[in-house]
């Protein structure tokens, strides 16, 4: 279970920082908004709810692409939601501080759509059957996550610390990701649930991105917050991390950087008339 107080905490104290840092998840908002590139003519959505706007930088080219359509943009950290509001001087876009797992939503979308911050939920399930009776006949959902294969250069490199100290634990470094195919699992036996007929299509993309140092990875994750929130168990013994950047920077060296890959999920919701 992510606990959601101290990631909260940690978006909103590193909300000033994120852009500069966050460049995958900048080029996940433009691959998502792509997947409307030519549709405008059969869809044309007039209101939107974006979760997860973080800063406004998803929010912003929305409203550039949609000039029509009314937005109301959230996000549960109230640092990024300033920092949105310095970017967007737009009395379309509406902003809201609040986390979609608890929030009641009154109106319905045309579109509802979030980049990179559904691996922050607790309880996909019941907040995609929510999201899904918020939204419109022949309405679209759209969002992105990171999938099972992210970072599987730490997971790695922490699994063979753990076997040559000969170590035995349940604790990870962060929380689980789906695989493409068990999200379109989990889409498939909710979001049907209230649209039957609706298509369900997805795709994913590897991104690298390369550090001098494992170290200069792991500020680059805390410079836009997303460090381990997780409440169950974390391995924090300082031999065994020293271990494991080791072997990282030993078996994951290329030219010298070491990589670090992003497994990026892409899910399309489109109801049927």
């Amino acid at each position: 279970m992510i606990d959601k107080p101290l990631l909260k905490k940690r978006f909103s104290d590193h909300a000033k920082t994120y852009d500069q840092f966050a460049s995958v998840q900048k080029k996940m908002g433009t691959q998502l908004l792509k997947r409307m590139d030519g549709k405008e003519s059969e869809f044309a959505p007039i209101h939107i709810l974006e979760i997860g706007c973080g800063t406004g930088y998803l929010t912003k080219k929305l409203s550039q692409q949609f000039p029509e359509a009314t937005i109301t943009a959230i996000d549960f950290a109230p640092g990024m939601i300033e920092i949105a509001k310095q970017r967007i001087n737009d009395e379309r876009v509406h902003f809201l501080c609040g986390d979609i797992e608890e929030m009641g939503l009154k109106e319905r979308y045309d579109l509802i759509i979030s980049n990179a911050t559904f691996q922050w939920l607790n309880d996909m399930e019941n907040t995609l059957i929510r999201l899904s009776h918020s939204l419109k006949n022949n309405g679209r959902i759209l969002f992105s996550t990171f999938g099972a294969e992210t970072f599987h250069e730490l997971h790695t490199s922490f699994s063979r610390a753990l076997q040559k100290w000969q170590i035995y634990t349940n604790a990870r470094l962060g929380q689980p990701f789906y695989s493409l195919k068990d999200l379109l699992e989990l889409c498939d036996c909710t979001i049907r649930l209230v649209h039957p007929h609706s298509n369900i299509v997805g795709i994913e993309t590897i991104e690298k991105e390369r550090f001098l140092s494992v170290r200069d990875f792991f500020t680059s994750l805390k410079k836009i917050g997303a460090t381990n929130s997780n409440q169950g168990p974390f391995f924090q013994r300082p031999s065994i991390l020293k271990e494991m950047i080791k072997i990282y920077e030993r078996d994951f060296q290329e030219n010298g950087f070491i990589t670090a890959t992003y497994h990026c999920l892409f899910i399309e919701v489109a109801l049927k008339r």
